[in-house]
């Protein structure tokens, strides 16, 4: 008696569990696009975070539209897949981009005539807008330490081609395959490196610092330039094409609010090269909130009504110890915690919602189960951004592709366990249960699924530790958890703000495993514990 109320209690809570995470996906599920919100995207580095969140204070302080921010997406294809999409309405982009990767022409060095063309070709393909440029180019270049350079005689990229062959070069992974980028670089100037490193922005300028690389791709308006000594390479073939930064817009947007083309237009030329690294060097490398200069650039220009005094501490986040700067931070990383746990929650959820019926029905029909499992087992070799990215096209950007994408990284763990519980369930068991006349769904609820559930439980605890491990690359395609402050510390080189994504990751990890055990337990069968 006392084990089976043991059990109704485990199915109770189980079931309140598979309720509160529906009530979860429903309250994800809400469409961030509703015409009165505006939704503002940035690329996954500072410049580009910084500029969007600009973006969506004067967009709060001069209209009554409310703004979701969707900042940190993995790159420009991510980033411009979501504006099509309708994922996102607007995000900062630069024109020599526009040009050569995303219209895939050849660059151009004369800044209007490069921007009348991006201009007219987005209008023309997608009903896009570029708004009025902001002020500054922030082009590509190449630099090395100023004491290397001078050793080696280097002055321009003309001279770096005669002795490429013998340096270590550290680029953005963007840079390596963009046209404007390495692979231009190459047929304009012959360079062919000893060889070329994939790096992070902040930890490509500490390796060339430490001389663990000879060479680094940089953009001109990096505050860091100022900190660092090094010497950027005249571009004496003028190779780079103009970037001049503005803000890109989705035209249904702009026709359901023309008053958002009034807003932005306030920022044109009000951005100096000289400003932006000041700006930059704020959020890159003295630790400011991204939030905080933002509101003191909108100050400066004079283009915010509220006057907010901003906190005068400009101390770095390394400076604190990492549980004081977690208990700084609890709240922001409380809600954190609940989204990354109801982004795998519901992933899983999803998961064994098809997986164990699924298995069920292969072990009934055997002939071709196994190639059936292979095929679904063939999604875990698919990586993990590259299955987030392919969500967009189909679902945009934020929760609900990030939830499809961890399903199907769910599916394979528990299918095979399911399949194989099923299948290897104590034969001669289920030969005598038919002996004496039980009915194969009999045999399946009183014999087979007992038998098999410790082996399928093992099979969704194993995709639960997937699933809340890949939950943190969510954050590239703007779905929250604690992914957010993990790219955020990696694009700072900050060690706390890693670790406080990373250390909340792990112990929720340990704890829903421990809560798992805690169900399979209950539901085991009684005669399977080992006997003492």
């Amino acid at each position: 008696m006392n084990t089976h109320r043991g059990r109704q209690s485990t199915g109770r809570i189980s079931r309140g569990i598979i309720v509160g995470f529906l009530g979860l996906l429903c309250s994800f599920s809400l469409p961030a696009w509703a015409s009165d919100t505006i939704v503002v995207g940035s690329k996954n580095f500072m410049e580009s975070r910084l500029l969007a969140e600009m973006f969506a204070q004067l967009i709060e302080a001069r209209t009554k539209l409310t703004v979701t921010r969707r900042l940190g997406l993995a790159g420009t294809q991510v980033c411009f897949e979501a504006l099509k999409t309708g994922g996102i309405d607007l995000y900062p982009e630069y024109t020599g981009t526009g040009l050569v990767t995303i219209l895939g022409e050849a660059p151009m060095n004369e800044p209007t005539a490069v921007l009348n063309r991006v201009r007219t070709q987005f209008l023309e393909k997608w009903n896009i807008w570029w708004i009025a440029p902001l002020g500054f180019d922030n082009s590509y270049a190449l630099a090395l330490r100023r004491d290397r350079a001078q050793a080696l005689g280097l002055r321009t990229i003309s001279d770096l081609s005669r002795i490429a062959p013998t340096l270590k070069a550290g680029f953005g992974y963007e840079f390596i395959k963009r046209p404007d980028g390495l692979p231009g670089l190459q047929q304009q100037y012959g360079l062919q490196f000893k060889e070329v490193v994939g790096m992070q922005q902040t930890l490509k300028y500490q390796a060339t610092a430490n001389g663990d690389v000879d060479l680094l791709d940089v953009y001109t308006t990096d505050g860091r330039l100022s900190v660092y000594d090094f010497l950027v390479l005249e571009d004496d073939r003028h190779f780079f094409p103009p970037y001049d930064a503005t803000a890109l817009v989705r035209g249904e947007t702009l026709e359901r609010h023309p008053e958002l083309a009034s807003v932005l237009s306030l920022l044109t030329n009000a951005l100096t090269p000289e400003r932006m690294r000041s700006w930059n060097l704020l959020v890159q490398e003295q630790g400011q909130p991204v939030t905080l200069v933002a509101r003191e650039m909108l100050q400066d220009l004079h283009l915010l009504t509220d006057s907010q005094p901003l906190p005068t501490s400009s101390q770095h986040r390394d400076s604190q110890s990492l549980f004081v700067y977690m208990w700084n931070m609890r709240a922001t990383l409380a809600l954190r915690t609940v989204e990354h746990l109801g982004l795998a929650g519901l992933g899983l959820l999803l998961g064994i919602a098809l997986a164990i019926p699924l298995g069920l029905i292969l072990e009934r029909w055997r002939k071709g189960a196994e190639t059936m499992i292979r095929i679904i087992g063939m999604s875990q070799t698919i990586p993990s951004i590259a299955l987030l990215a392919f969500m967009i096209p189909l679902f945009g950007v934020g929760t609900f592709p990030a939830i499809m994408a961890l399903w199907i990284y769910s599916l394979f763990p528990i299918l095979r366990n399911t399949y194989s519980g099923l299948r290897d369930a104590a034969p001669n068991v289920v030969e005598t249960g038919r002996a004496l006349g039980m009915t194969e769904w009999q045999i399946l609820r009183s014999v087979r699924l007992p038998l098999a559930a410790p082996t399928i439980m093992a099979g969704i605890r194993t995709s639960a530790i997937w699933t809340l491990g890949t939950a943190t690359l969510a954050a590239f395609i703007g779905a929250g958890g604690l992914g957010v402050p993990i790219v955020a510390g990696l694009q700072l080189a900050d060690v706390n703000l890693i670790l406080s994504g990373a250390l909340p990751a792990t112990i929720l990890a340990l704890a829903v495993d421990a809560l798992l055990a805690w169900v399979e337990h209950g539901i085991k069968p009684r005669g399977l514990e080992p006997v003492r």
